[in-house]
């Protein structure tokens, strides 16, 4: 009888935390599983992004370079684990994610957390001022995928949970992309409840972006509260 190989090794616990939900959020969104029911990569160009998903899943993960078509340089993480992996299909992640995930099963009490997490991966977050209004300075909230059926999960999520209603618009770069935008009002219920304390883990600079948003605006409303 031959030797039996290695065994599989369980290298990340599957038990429900702020950290796991963030995790799958960049998963989700910045991440890929391969077709071979055993490879999963996150694909990001800030290290801060791979290094709180190392921490966030409690493994010191190696961080590799990967090269674009044109030449530009990203940094990776690249893994294999069939358990991890056989998880995140449990939970509606696929092989071919980007055109096929729809909802994700998240507990609602870690949500915001993985909302956290795809917010980070491919969201975004910007500002401006609008002389049309009074109130003229404007804020945006946005959460961006190849999928319908995901941002439209997204949408009814929020709905319900915070009751929030945003609307849908294609991308003007990739009409295949869709964004699930919320304005001023609804974007600060949003923020409020991803960076529920100053400790979760996030990518700074969209924090710090945010950040001098609110500052701005937390300035507008005092002087319009002393001129009305």
């Amino acid at each position: 009888m031959g030797k039996r190989g290695p065994q599989p090794k369980k290298i990340i616990s599957e038990k429900w935390t702020a950290n796991l939900a963030y995790a799958i959020g960049l998963i989700a969104t910045d991440g890929c599983l391969s077709s071979d029911g055993l490879l999963i990569d996150l694909t990001s160009k800030d290290r801060e992004q791979l290094l709180n998903f190392s921490k966030c899943l409690g493994v010191n993960f190696t961080i590799g370079n990967k090269w674009s078509g044109v030449g530009d340089r990203y940094l990776r993480i690249q893994f294999k684990n069939r358990f991890f992996y056989d998880f995140l299909l449990s939970i509606g992640l696929t092989s071919k994610k980007s055109l096929t995930m729809g909802k994700i099963k998240i507990p609602d009490k870690y949500f915001f957390d993985f909302l956290r997490g795809c917010f980070d991966g491919d969201g975004c977050f910007y500002s401006y001022w609008d002389p049309r209004w009074r109130s003229s300075h404007m804020f945006y909230v946005e959460f961006v995928s190849a999928s319908r059926k995901h941002i439209d999960w997204l949408q009814t999520e929020l709905k319900h949970m915070i009751k929030v209603n945003g609307h849908i618009t294609n991308s003007l770069k990739n009409n295949k992309c869709y964004q699930l935008k919320y304005a001023k009002k609804e974007a600060m219920e949003i923020i409020k409840k991803m960076y529920y304390n100053p400790n979760v883990i996030c990518l700074s600079r969209k924090r710090i972006k945010i950040e001098k948003a609110l500052k701005i605006e937390e300035k507008q409303q005092k002087i319009y509260a002393r001129v009305s």
